[in-house]
């Protein structure tokens, strides 16, 4: 079957999805439930954005790791530099959060390049293409190989000379979209201004070369000219070695880089304290402890609203992914809470299925948006990436421990009752309550939203499709639930009404969230 005529490409994914036979033994959320009650915890920023900046490293296709490691450069260089310590805290989050605005960007590359994103960010990297030099060879190369990769030569041909014509265009695509997009994330986390101007900065150029506004010099914040030299640092020296990378930061002194920091980072090389815990080969336990132990308001910590807005902010990062995709984790959280409400969980059960909701798909950063943009079928190859998802985002989760709960069972939202989801094609007996519930929502959500392969779909016509879904795939307790919450809606909204499964219904939205009052009063 055609996936364009397809109202929901998910149900065709179960000949694909691997067989339970070919999985680890997981730990499931209904038997996390059973012997891990009341799970929680404290925890600080620093936890969460050094844990979850490993989904930012996916959306740039840095090597795993990346904004760790250049959080320990960064900090090492500012501290030999003598930064007043009302700066460091802010240079510690602009480090670690330097590429949060990178999915934005994503679909614009690869429209205007025609190649996967992150193929096309290596071949045309603003770190390494600025507007006065040329491309290099292996550039080309490797743009060559990335463009167009399914259409024939000619088109190619075409479409790779329209590229080089167009470079600058791509390359300020490239680097202005993420930097306004996470300087306005930084502000909901409630982080300053300072580390906000860093982020957006850190593609400037000491010579005036760089983006998004040409910033010479003093011009540039002096947080992103540490932000600059510490991803460089990173980037080479995990492609081409430690010594590489000090050699190319020393000849773009006074071009790309400001020289004082240069002189520092060159001088903490050669006496040897650059370095620890900042290769791709030391073990990631060590170098996040590290990265851990430089916050010196780790002791603060987070109450349950600041959680909640940093849940929401990385949400908005998932969901800048792809257009077609701006607001799903909020809508996903918005319904899951909903019917969380109407089952009668408590308010701390609710909250969690919210949470789990906003960063069930943050495992999509790790997916080509020459993937998620696709307007025909899926090759198995390409299946094969999609069934990944759950479980990245589950990785990425678990490394908080009091999220432990919240990953299971955003991890588990392709999974059906039947055992036919994935990626561990779970069983009934297998999934919690409120797993079920991130499971309808979400499919209530994908169904209501546009597709690159179809329209969004009214709400009679998403809701007798998941009913046949019942209770084979999805539960019946909680889709019920959800009827009584969308028909709740009906009296605020003037629109016509129709029968669903006995329930009168309007139609609340297409191809949009509705918005969960309640959530805030709730809290």
């Amino acid at each position: 079957m055609n996936r364009a005529s397809q109202p929901w490409d998910q149900r065709s994914e179960s000949n694909l999805a691997p067989r339970k036979s070919e999985t680890y033994m997981i730990q499931t959320s209904a038997a996390f439930r059973r012997n891990t009650q009341g799970l929680d915890g404290s925890i600080s920023l620093s936890e969460i954005i050094s844990a979850l900046s490993y989904a930012l490293d996916l959306t740039e296709g840095a090597v795993h790791g990346h904004a760790l490691r250049s959080c320990l450069l960064g900090m090492r260089i500012a501290e030999e530099a003598k930064l007043p310590s009302e700066q460091t805290s802010s240079l510690y989050f602009a480090l670690l959060l330097k590429d949060i605005g990178c999915s934005r960007s994503s679909s614009r590359i690869s429209q205007a390049i025609g190649a996967e994103d992150r193929a096309a960010e290596a071949a045309l990297d603003s770190r390494d293409w600025p507007r006065h030099y040329t491309t290099s060879l292996s550039a080309l190369k490797q743009l060559w190989n990335n463009v167009l990769p399914e259409s024939g030569r000619v088109a190619r041909v075409a479409r790779f000379v329209r590229d080089g014509v167009t470079r600058h265009q791509n390359i300020s695509v490239m680097s202005s979209l993420p930097d306004d997009r996470g300087a306005g994330i930084l502000g909901k986390l409630g982080l300053d201004q300072i580390a906000a101007d860093a982020v957006r900065s850190v593609e400037e150029r000491w010579d005036g070369s760089g983006y998004p506004d040409s910033l010479k010099g003093e011009q540039i914040p002096l947080l992103a000219r540490i932000c600059a030299v510490a991803q460089h640092l990173d980037f080479t020296s995990a492609t081409s070695g430690m010594q590489s990378a000090i050699d190319t930061l020393d000849q773009r002194s006074g071009t790309w880089f400001d020289p004082e920091f240069v002189r520092i980072a060159r001088s903490l090389h050669r006496r040897g304290t650059l370095w620890n815990n900042c290769s791709p080969a030391d073990a990631e336990q060590d170098t996040r402890q590290a990265v851990l132990d430089l916050d010196s308001g780790r002791r603060h910590q987070l109450d349950s609203s600041q959680i909640d807005r940093i849940c929401e902010a990385f949400a908005d990062v998932v969901d800048a992914k792809s257009h077609f995709t701006f607001s799903h984790s909020q809508g996903v959280a918005d319904a899951a809470f909903g019917i969380a409400q109407a089952m009668g969980l408590s308010r701390d059960r609710a909250k969690l299925v919210r949470r789990a909701a906003l960063l069930h798909d943050i495992g999509k950063l790790g997916v080509a948006n020459t993937i998620l943009d696709k307007k025909s079928q899926l090759s198995p190859e390409e299946w094969k990436t999609v069934y990944e998802h759950p479980r990245i985002t589950r990785r990425i989760l678990e490394r908080i421990a009091p999220f432990r709960e919240m990953a299971v069972i955003a991890g588990e939202h392709h999974e059906k009752l039947d055992g036919s989801g994935y990626p561990d094609h779970l069983k009934a007996s297998d999934l919690s309550v409120e797993s079920r519930i991130v499971a309808v929502a979400d499919v209530f959500a994908a169904l209501s939203e546009d597709r690159p392969y179809r329209a969004g779909i009214e709400l009679d016509e998403t809701l007798a499709i998941m009913s046949k879904l019942i209770p084979t795939q999805l539960d019946e307790s909680c889709f019920e639930a959800l009827v009584s919450v969308v028909a709740g809606q009906r009296e605020a909204i003037s629109a016509p009404t129709v029968l669903i499964a006995g329930s009168p219904m309007g139609y609340p939205f297409k191809n949009a969230a509705f918005k969960n009052a309640a959530f805030e009063s709730a809290l």
